[in-house]
């Protein structure tokens, strides 16, 4: 194995002469090397910058090395420490490779005693750095508060660690208990603010009229039962992170205000005429398609593109895989000990039950009726007849109740979409059938384009539903947002018809 040709050490010797021994010996094996007398002097040196060899002096002048190696091996854990000294016992040794060191080596020693420990502590930090960066390699069961292992929560979780040390904006996209406010968390603590405050509102949950206040704080007087000034969640989070889940249920005139504030960082408090200015990361998040509500009217584009930086999708349950389990088995575990019961798994039939059934309440929907199974039942296994209720009746599990519904003849096609749009394309398929009809394909009249035969069966997935598309997306088992897509695509297919 090759070791790096060109590395940093700092050396700590309050001998002159042996310091400048040492440098030249290091010099020769590559190293650029930084020579101070004391201790302070070495600890004040780590703080600007750390080596990657630290070459320390038992016995110096103001201080223990020890001292210096314990404050190493807890503020600086990747330096390699070789502690050297002309009073070496074996009782010392020991203890300094107890706390960390890597090697001990007694003066005198000449070149070649220093090289081969050098080598032996540069192949290590090798060996160690690719084992590290083998383990981020590999899939994450855990992370920072979620659970699974799943593709697509790996892709979230690699997001998260691009964006945790930066100051951009992060949307948070994702339908409800899919984890939003876990999402905001990991992103803060895995950050640069991890010691700073973390303020989470939620805007769909407070008052209109007070929604302002909540953000930007007040001053005594503002409004009847502001009897004291109050500090708003902006200067509570003053160097943290803002979160503001449901942002999309904050109204206009608030919308304007607060894009000043994310611009500038200076806000005023409700009944005040001072400007404060704070440090703030913001993280958002929703559970509607933004941009739906950007055209609709209801949100600032402005205020969008401002939020909006970096965006992260959050996943659905239901297209998590086997994180089904590995949440459920960490519920059974929680709650167990909770409810003081002695569940240790779940059975063959539940385990598959729990993975076909579509989540519409995704992991809060889990978390609860694993606890609802816990509290009611007592026995070592989970097995079928634990299941609440839902799992045994309610249809939603199936696409047995509009199967009727998407199989749509030939005859009553038209009805399924707008006259208008029906007609033309209706005029375009019997013109592109009956050349096909040339071609010696027989019963062209049955065949209609995949999108429009498509649109039919997801209309009327929906209008089963009662209009409600998420649940109308878990029985066909595509995402809520894929629906909006293809609805933008077929308004603009439409335009593109009725110009024409």
């Amino acid at each position: 194995m090759e070791i790096k040709h060109s590395f940093t050490v700092l050396l700590v010797e309050d001998s002159m002469s042996l310091g400048a021994l040492y440098t030249e010996y290091l010099r020769c094996e590559g190293a650029k090397v930084t020579h101070v007398n004391h201790g302070e002097d070495a600890l004040t040196e780590l703080t600007i910058w750390q080596p990657d060899l630290l070459v320390l002096d038992i016995k110096l002048p103001d201080m223990s090395g020890m001292d210096i190696l314990q404050k190493v091996q807890s503020q600086y854990p990747d330096i390699t420490v070789i502690m050297i000294t002309a009073h070496g016992t074996i009782d010392l040794a020991v203890e300094s490779m107890k706390s960390g060191a890597f090697d001990f080596i007694i003066k005198p020693f000449d070149a070649k005693r220093l090289s081969i420990t050098v080598r032996n502590a540069l192949k290590q930090r090798l060996l160690v750095n690719l084992v590290a960066n083998y383990e981020k390699s590999l899939p994450k069961a855990n992370y920072m508060g979620f659970i699974g292992e799943s593709l697509a929560m790996q892709t979230v979780y690699k997001t998260i660690d691009c964006v945790a040390n930066s100051k951009a904006s992060v949307f948070i996209i994702g339908e409800s208990g899919t984890g939003k406010e876990v999402c905001a968390q990991a992103i803060h603590h895995a950050g640069n603010r991890r010691d700073k405050p973390f303020i989470a509102l939620n805007c769909a949950s407070i008052p209109k009229d007070l929604i302002e206040s909540e953000i930007f704080g007040h001053t005594k007087g503002a409004f009847t039962g502001a009897i004291a000034n109050r500090d708003g969640a902006a200067t509570r989070a003053h160097g943290g992170t803002l979160f503001l889940d449901e942002v999309c249920e904050m109204e206009l005139e608030l919308q304007s205000k607060f894009l000043r504030f994310i611009q500038t960082g200076i806000f005023q408090r409700v009944g005040g005429t001072k400007e404060e200015k704070v440090d703030v990361r913001f993280v958002s998040a929703t559970n509607r398609i933004p941009w739906d509500e950007v055209k609709a009217g209801r949100f600032r584009e402005d205020l969008f593109y401002r939020l909006h930086v970096i965006p992260i999708e959050l996943p659905a349950l239901r297209m998590r895989g086997k994180d089904v389990l590995l949440l459920a088995q960490k519920f059974l575990k929680e709650y167990n000990a909770e409810e003081g019961k002695q569940f240790k798994s779940f059975s063959g039939e539940v385990k598959k039950i729990l993975q076909t059934y579509h989540w519409p309440g995704n992991v809060r929907q889990l978390q609860n009726i694993i606890r609802q199974m816990v509290v009611l039942n007592s026995s070592a296994v989970i097995d079928e007849s634990m299941l609440p209720s839902l799992f045994k009746s309610d249809s939603g599990n199936s696409l047995a109740q509009i199967k009727p519904v998407i199989s749509i003849t030939r005859a009553n096609q038209a009805s399924a979409i707008n006259s208008r749009e029906s007609l033309a394309i209706d005029e375009q398929s019997r013109s592109k059938n009956l050349q096909a009809a040339d071609s010696g394909i027989d019963n062209v009249e049955i065949i209609i384009p995949l999108w429009l035969s498509e649109k039919q069966t997801i209309e009327a997935a929906i209008e089963k539903c009662g209009g409600n598309v998420p649940k109308a997306a878990a029985l066909l088992d595509i995402s809520a947002s894929t629906i909006y897509r293809k609805r933008q695509g077929w308004d603009e297919l439409q335009g593109a018809v009725s110009e024409n």
